[in-house]
């Protein structure tokens, strides 16, 4: 089995899972956030429950209208506040306390290897980063689980992204991600696993590989995962909060589809409106415009991306009429940000610094686009209206071409501003 299959098979208690197999299997975790919770809280109660499966497992994080834009934001977290309150949740985050829930998860040691995650948001992928099987439902499914602690799946077949060769510079787990989007294409991993390997893999760092998973869901798939190593460890050992354990895929694992790449021959990535699979090689961009630029989100708001912005940034000033918007994912990694001094050179380059939310990236508030708008961001998404307007443009791509393009005005390779 692989390791997506062998996860669903020890939580449904079966010796073994196939694909297209229907189970049903317990959860560890499950997720919601101020969008999401407010309708699967409707649908707890209008089943009769009073009272959640476990409330160490049930997870609620406030993050992506907050700090509260406005009234009716405001009424979807008090639905949060009062039924965690309710509940005796062992998981709410709020206020000074609440980050980007994707980012907050791991880092908080709340999902750790092995686990079976479910989120009502689509990005739950990430926790595939750490060897646990995690992935997007609706508030109905998040409302069950609430209940029983259980979810159904249709086990998904899985696909492999063998990665060799050395990353060139500027080159992270974003652009390995948008490039595997952009030659597959959106749905190229339609409800299948996708199980990223190899020897650069095991190079990434763990923010790196939290990035790659995250936008899993881009390219369709059901979950993205990657099999925990000693880097993996070296992570969680510091933060679970419970057991884990490592699984791996077998030898003779069977996968629908199976594709090597040579990073050697990766470039930074830039994906154009207005899809994920509209890659670019940065060589290749052209003279691109940009009003503003976003450094945060689930995808790329951890400390390793914001100290490599700060390295572009320093000394350097924001273009004239450019906003730069920095939005450190959880408040660990802001007050640690802060601490290193990265703080002092964003605010002296000109840049605007957020509480830690989801913001802009889903047009939200902190960052909304105008009508002919573009913005660069190292967000997950650039749909139609994503970041505001539906006549603007987001561009995606990683911090230091998000740093080097707020510093030029345009689109720019982080040579341009960072000489060799």
């Amino acid at each position: 089995m692989t390791i997506t299959e062998k996860i669903l098979a020890k939580h449904a208690g079966l010796k073994e899972v196939r694909p297209g197999q229907l189970i049903n299997a317990k959860v560890d975790i499950a997720l919601g956030n101020d969008i999401t919770a407010p309708i699967a809280i409707k649908e707890f109660h209008s089943a009769g429950a009073d009272k959640v499966f476990n409330k160490n497992k049930v997870v609620l994080v406030p993050d992506h209208f907050t700090p509260n834009k406005d009234i009716k934001s405001a009424e979807q977290c008090k639905i949060l506040r009062e039924f965690a309150q309710e509940q005796k949740l062992t998981h709410y985050f709020d206020g000074g306390d609440v980050g980007v829930e994707h980012a907050l998860l791991p880092e908080k040691g709340i999902v750790v290897p092995g686990d079976l995650v479910i989120g009502a948001d689509s990005h739950t992928c990430t926790y595939g980063a750490l060897g646990a099987f995690a992935t997007g439902v609706g508030s109905t499914d998040l409302a069950a689980a609430m209940v029983t602690g259980e979810a159904w799946f249709k086990v998904p077949e899985s696909m492999k992204f063998i990665f060799h060769g050395k990353l060139n510079k500027w080159v992270d787990g974003k652009d390995l991600i948008l490039y595997t989007i952009g030659d597959i294409g959106v749905d190229g991993a339609l409800y299948r696993a996708m199980e990223f390997c190899g020897p650069a893999i095991e190079r990434l760092s763990m923010d790196s590989r939290l990035s790659m998973c995250n936008m899993a869901i881009e390219a369709g798939a059901k979950n993205g995962i990657i099999a925990p190593d000693k880097t993996t460890k070296a992570y969680v050992d510091k933060r679970a909060e419970r057991p884990y354990k490592f699984y791996a895929s077998d030898e003779d694992a069977v996968y629908s589809d199976v594709r090597e790449y040579d990073c050697s021959k990766i470039e930074p990535q830039v994906a154009f409106p207005h899809l994920p699979e509209n890659t670019k090689n940065i060589s290749d961009v052209g003279n691109v415009k940009i009003d503003q630029v976003v450094i945060g989100s689930c995808t790329n708001g951890r400390l390793e991306d914001l100290r490599v912005a700060a390295k572009i940034l320093k000394g350097r000033k924001v273009a004239p009429y450019v906003r730069l918007i920095v939005i450190p994912a959880t408040p660990l990694i802001y007050r640690q940000a802060m601490k290193e001094g990265l703080f002092e050179i964003y605010l002296k380059a000109g840049a605007i610094i957020s509480p830690p939310t989801c913001g802009p990236c889903l047009g939200g508030h902190m960052g909304i686009l105008a009508e002919g708008e573009r913005a660069l961001a190292t967000t997950n998404r650039n749909f139609v209206g994503r970041m505001g307007h539906p006549k603007s443009e987001v561009y995606l791509a990683n911090p230091a071409i998000a740093a080097a393009t707020a510093v030029k005005g345009r689109i720019a390779h982080p040579d341009e501003v960072v000489r060799k």
